[in-house]
């Protein structure tokens, strides 16, 4: 049987646990055939990110032509677009109908503290999305509003969807407490997703790989919530699986294939 086609409109990671690396991961890892768009090369590993390199908006432009010319795209994400001038490139494409269930990853700051994004280059593309996945400080810089429990994830969320996404899901991973609460607002409904906290430092690239593994799911046909549910409980176990590894000497990658089960 031949795959779903997923694209991922993504900042290259070196270290390759996050940005487009990851999400090819998760494709894989989830049956699905990946495609790629490099919006920026960056030098990073475990520890932080040493440089970045934006690609220009039109070389941006030529590899979206690319890919959709040629191949049947079931389900976008995005992930670092970088500056505003690249975020237009995408939202050229996605005003054009040209990005089936649009998943947008407003990747602002990576998990070492380095800002990869603008607020205002994310801002372009929220009202083309099916799905946006900021985490709690994302989510706090696009609202401008303190995001640090989880009645102000239910507020952020309600407050994003109310400017263009069809569903919003904040994710918790980084607030404080036993359980890693995510919450999802769409059609009017809010919804909180429950799993046990992973006691890990290997948290590299958890948000790429879950706005990925959505987009994964919406490309099968599974309905929001549905894909949001399999996304979450894909990361809870890549988290377990990765808890012990040695790679790197800072916040390491996730077990994106199942390698530790």
């Amino acid at each position: 049987m031949t795959p779903r086609t997923v694209l991922t409109i993504a900042g290259s990671d070196s270290g390759g646990g996050a940005g487009i690396q990851a999400d090819l991961k998760v494709f894989a890892a989830l049956g699905a055939y990946g495609t790629s768009v490099i919006t920026a090369v960056t030098a990073q590993n475990t520890r932080g990110v040493d440089a970045v390199l934006p690609l220009p908006p039109a070389t941006v432009t030529d590899q979206i032509e690319s890919v959709l010319t040629d191949f049947a795209v079931g389900a976008v994400k995005t992930g670092m677009l970088g500056t505003p001038a690249v975020a237009d490139a995408v939202v050229d494409a996605a005003r054009a109908g040209r990005l089936p269930h649009l998943v947008v990853d407003p990747v602002l700051v990576a998990t070492s503290g380095h800002r990869l994004g603008v607020v205002t280059a994310v801002e372009r593309l929220l009202p083309y999305a099916e799905v946006a996945t900021p985490n709690c400080a994302e989510a706090a810089a696009i609202t401008g509003r303190p995001v640090t429990t989880v009645e102000e994830m239910v507020a952020a969320a309600a407050a994003l969807a109310s400017n263009g996404p069809a569903h919003v899901v904040v994710t918790g991973g980084d607030l404080e407490g036993g359980e890693a609460v995510d919450v999802l607002h769409g059609g009017g409904t809010t919804t909180l997703f429950r799993a046990p906290r992973v006691d890990t430092r290997h948290t590299h690239g958890t948000g790429c790989s879950f706005s990925a593994a959505v987009a994964v799911r919406l490309a099968w046909g599974d309905a929001v919530p549905a894909a949001v549910a399999a996304a979450k409980e894909y990361v809870t176990r890549a988290l377990t699986g990765a808890r012990h590894w040695e790679l790197g000497a800072g916040r390491g990658p996730l077990d994106h294939f199942g390698w530790s089960r």
